[in-house]
């Protein structure tokens, strides 16, 4: 699979993976300051932003994606970072093909399953009737009905875009996440440990971490440092300079 991806700056190789209906638009500006030091590719996972959509949507298929990635356009040795979905991709790969991976920077998410929790988002998604909604507003009116936070309804909404006829279409494949969303809350693909170094940054009010979670990253990832920022799951995008700040003393 061809992935999309977006290419910036010279140096050692970095890997940036998006979450569960994000992009790699989500870390436009991130990459930007990156790139001063890095060459940064943001890509595209499969079913989501530019990237193709396919009816196969699981851990093993990201990580082998990721895995492809790397070989077609000889990226060696790079620093991978991945928030949410994005980090279950590069840990599965990280442990599966731990040869492959530099170093691993992990943006809130453990390495076990979690119970499905975006049914709220799929059914607002999904009731937004795509073929017939004339403005982003009118999509956001349905949307609120289903989704109560301002900025994450703004961050899903990303994901409408416009054909060459004008109309609306979603650029994340809905009917493939709904269909496998219990695979995408899954733990583990592989069995192994990554001993390279590793970072987690986790958001102290995200509510994907719970007691057990760092004695469990600590068996797949012995070397990993585990940081706290005092933010919800977008840690990223909510505190970038905390976020920055643990990322490049941990590169440093």
């Amino acid at each position: 699979m061809m992935l999309f991806f977006r290419k910036l700056g010279n140096g050692q190789p970095m890997v940036i993976l998006h979450g569960l209906f994000g992009s790699s638009d989500n870390w436009y500006s991130l990459s930007k300051v990156f790139a001063e030091k890095y060459e940064v590719y943001t890509v595209d996972q499969r079913n989501h932003g530019q990237s193709p959509h396919t009816d196969e949507f699981n851990y093993r298929v990201l990580a082998d994606d990721l895995e492809e990635f790397l070989r077609q356009q000889g990226v060696a040795d790079p620093i991978v970072v991945g928030h949410s979905m994005g980090g279950k991709t590069a840990m599965n790969l990280a442990i599966k093909n731990p040869s492959i991976i530099k170093k691993l920077i992990v943006v809130d998410i453990a390495p076990r399953a979690y119970p499905i929790h975006h049914d709220h988002i799929l059914d607002g998604l999904t009731a937004i009737p795509i073929g017939s909604i004339q403005s982003r507003n009118e999509a956001e009116a349905i949307l609120a009905e289903y989704v109560d936070e301002p900025d994450v309804r703004q961050f899903l909404l990303k994901n409408l875009a416009r054909n060459a006829e004008g109309k609306f279409i979603w650029k994340v494949n809905l009917r493939a996440i709904e269909a496998h969303i219990e695979e995408i809350g899954a733990g583990m693909q592989f069995e192994g440990v990554y001993t390279k170094p590793a970072l987690f940054i986790k958001g102290a009010r995200s509510g994907y971490f719970e007691t057990g979670d760092d004695e469990n990253i600590r068996k797949y990832f012995p070397q990993a440092q585990i940081v706290t920022v005092n933010t919800g799951h977008w840690v990223q995008a909510e505190a970038p300079e905390a976020f920055l700040e643990a990322v490049n003393n941990f590169l440093d």
